[in-house]
């Protein structure tokens, strides 16, 4: 057995998601007995937070954090942030974000980020930004994942790095997650095959005469979501870097299962981390 670190394992539960619509209980249930002891939320289905409490509870998991678009506060205002704490998430993070308002409005951007984390902060709950591949396209020669950072303290924003998307944007996952030291909590674990990765980054790339060349699709690279240990990721190496950085919690999650049931694709990622000491 690989001694290392003991992360808090737990599950986006995006990746079940038809489970969670048809029977979120049922679906708990057996997330727990796949022995994952945490949980993160993307949509709850009609339910009350009193209801998905109350779920939680009978089944032992505990809601470590969220995935919710930051429109709903900005709409909602403290009745959405009262249902995170209802359900005990300390966690919130922002899952995705256009990438034409980093372009084209990148300081309003910021500024709404900021003051959302900082609602955030006087709640007891701290934000996260959970990254894609399109992050790490450039502006003014810096990735914007980095420049978002770099622009928004730590405390108000913390990076919630999606190990797959760096990885498919052309960048080592380890690298990223030491090079944020100190400013992780929270890693989110998601594996993948690529037939053309090695062809480079999915941006920037150029051809023989310097001339920038469109990226291609997912598709085209031969794209395909697995469970964990069952793709191109060094997971070892992932941890160790985790560990080096000082997340506490690791989060698996498989945007789409193909191949197999969804609950089945989180069984077999959760037996893969047991081999590892998780």
């Amino acid at each position: 057995m690989i001694i290392m670190k003991k992360f808090k394992v737990g599950l986006q539960l995006y990746s079940i998601r038809d489970a969670m619509e048809k029977d979120m209980d049922d679906a708990l249930g057996k997330v727990k007995a796949m022995g994952y002891d945490y949980v993160e939320f993307a949509g709850y289905f009609g339910k009350s937070a009193e209801e998905v409490k109350a779920l939680l509870d009978k089944h032992g998991l505990e809601c470590v954090s969220v995935h919710q678009a930051p429109s709903l506060f900005w709409e909602e205002g403290q009745p959405a942030i009262d249902f995170l704490k209802t359900i005990g998430a300390k966690y919130c993070a922002i899952p995705w974000y256009t990438v034409d308002e980093y372009k084209n409005n990148w300081d309003e951007t910021m500024k709404k980020f900021t003051e959302l984390g900082k609602t955030m902060k006087e709640n007891g709950i701290q934000l996260m930004y959970h990254n894609h591949d399109f992050e790490f396209q450039k502006i003014d020669g810096e990735t914007i994942i980095d420049r978002m950072y770099a622009t928004i303290p730590n405390d108000l924003l913390k990076p919630q790095f999606d190990t797959c998307w760096i990885h498919y944007a052309g960048y080592n996952p380890s690298d990223y997650l030491r090079k944020y030291a100190g400013k992780i909590e929270i890693v989110h674990l998601k594996d993948f095959v690529c037939e053309k990765l090695g062809g480079g980054p999915v941006y920037g790339l150029i051809d023989e005469s310097g001339a920038e060349q469109k990226p291609k699709s997912r598709e085209e690279n031969g794209f395909k979501f697995m469970p964990v240990g069952y793709g191109i990721q060094d997971w070892k190496s992932i941890l160790a870097a985790a560990e080096d950085a000082g997340a506490e919690v690791v989060i698996v999650e498989q945007d789409q299962s193909l191949d197999r049931d969804p609950l089945e694709a989180a069984k077999m990622s959760r037996d893969y981390l047991k081999t590892l000491g998780l």
